[in-house]
């Protein structure tokens, strides 16, 4: 299997991932409802996320690079809806 087949792989993986994400922002966003996620979940998930984004960035990799910075803008809206409505 060559490179190409394989950044392929990884993009197909990356693009799944980081849909799965979406709805979550997107609901959370809707109901302003954020009883169900955790803050402290989700920030260390946040600083994993840009790891992985510096990883990706290091090795060269277009499949790790642009699913993470999706998922970072993601996980750092839902921080940022986790903070502005918890006390809605």
């Amino acid at each position: 299997m060559n490179s190409n087949h394989i950044e392929i792989i990884g993009l197909i993986g990356a693009t799944l991932t980081t849909a799965s994400f979406l709805p979550q922002v997107y609901q959370t966003w809707k109901t302003k409802d954020v009883s169900g996620l955790s803050l402290p979940m989700f920030s260390i998930f946040f600083v994993g996320i840009l790891f992985w984004f510096a990883y990706g960035i290091l090795i060269d990799s277009l499949s790790i690079v642009l699913a993470n910075a999706i998922t970072a803008i993601s996980s750092f809206i839902l921080v940022y809806f986790k903070l502005k409505y918890r006390n809605k």
